[in-house]
């Protein structure tokens, strides 16, 4: 969670008397663990969560003590108890388990990699992924976060917030050029939100990986309400852009349709 996330969460819940901040601490101890951070020490998480190092520290043993982290003694990693977290929500919610045979379906057909995502702070967070053989580098599975200014899915699940709040939205996001194709500029990543919004699908060219391509849908209720996005992913010496949108967005709306249908049943 980023520091403007956790200030917010701090002002709102202040008067909040049953918030409890120490599971709050927790929560983001363990969940600021990922593949770009593996193995942390101490001064590493009270860093990433932006915590004192005492705060961070009881947070750590309190979590290797109950064995969701491990250590050496200077290093913390997560252990497989951890996965109890995930599974909790993965098991009881319908939208993983309805959406996972329709992108197996999708990445069978199309030979790539089909992903659904639902916004979670600045971030895309799958939800529900299926990996073709021709497998993409990025090395995304489910927990997996994307940036929402400069991915397919993101901007999909923006686009469905009131066009006045993503302004705000974008601007209070931390954006970095994560390669040279990344659009991140404030304007630029508003007006594609709002393109996506017209044409009601988006598209990533090489932003968060070189050589890879991504689409995205939206996922909506019966309100009309965007729930989550459903993407598929190509790299780019197999299709150019325009012949991939071609070739795949039917496809990708028509998994899209079964799935809100069968989410949200007449």
């Amino acid at each position: 969670m980023r520091k403007n996330q956790i200030d917010e969460l701090t002002d709102v819940n202040a008067a909040d008397r049953h918030f409890v901040t120490s599971l709050q601490k927790g929560l983001d101890v363990l969940t600021c663990f990922g593949r770009q951070h593996s193995r942390l020490t101490l001064s590493e998480v009270a860093r990433l969560t932006s915590m004192s190092p005492a705060s961070a520290r009881r947070s750590l043993l309190t979590l290797h003590q109950l064995g969701y982290l491990d250590s050496d003694g200077k290093r913390f990693w997560v252990q497989p108890r951890a996965l109890l977290v995930a599974h909790a929500y993965l098991s009881s919610r319908p939208m993983p388990s309805l959406a996972q045979p329709l992108l197996d379906a999708l990445s069978e057909r199309t030979r790539e990699s089909a992903s659904l995502g639902q916004l979670q702070g600045d971030d895309a967070i799958i939800v529900a992924r299926s990996t073709a053989r021709r497998s993409l580098s990025t090395g995304l599975g489910i927990g997996s976060r994307l940036p929402a200014y400069c991915s397919a899915l993101g901007r999909v699940l923006l686009a469905g917030m009131p066009p006045q709040d993503v302004l705000a939205r974008v601007r209070g996001m931390r954006r970095v050029a994560l390669t040279a194709q990344t659009i991140y500029s404030v304007p630029q990543v508003v007006a594609l939100v709002e393109r996506c919004r017209e044409q009601g699908y988006s598209t990533n060219d090489g932003e968060l990986e070189l050589g890879v391509r991504s689409m995205a849908v939206p996922v909506r209720d019966r309100s009309g309400q965007v729930t989550a996005a459903m993407s598929i992913a190509v790299r780019v010496e197999r299709m150019g852009l325009s012949e991939f949108r071609d070739a795949f967005l039917p496809m990708l709306k028509r998994a899209r349709d079964t799935l809100e249908g069968r989410l949200f049943p007449e």
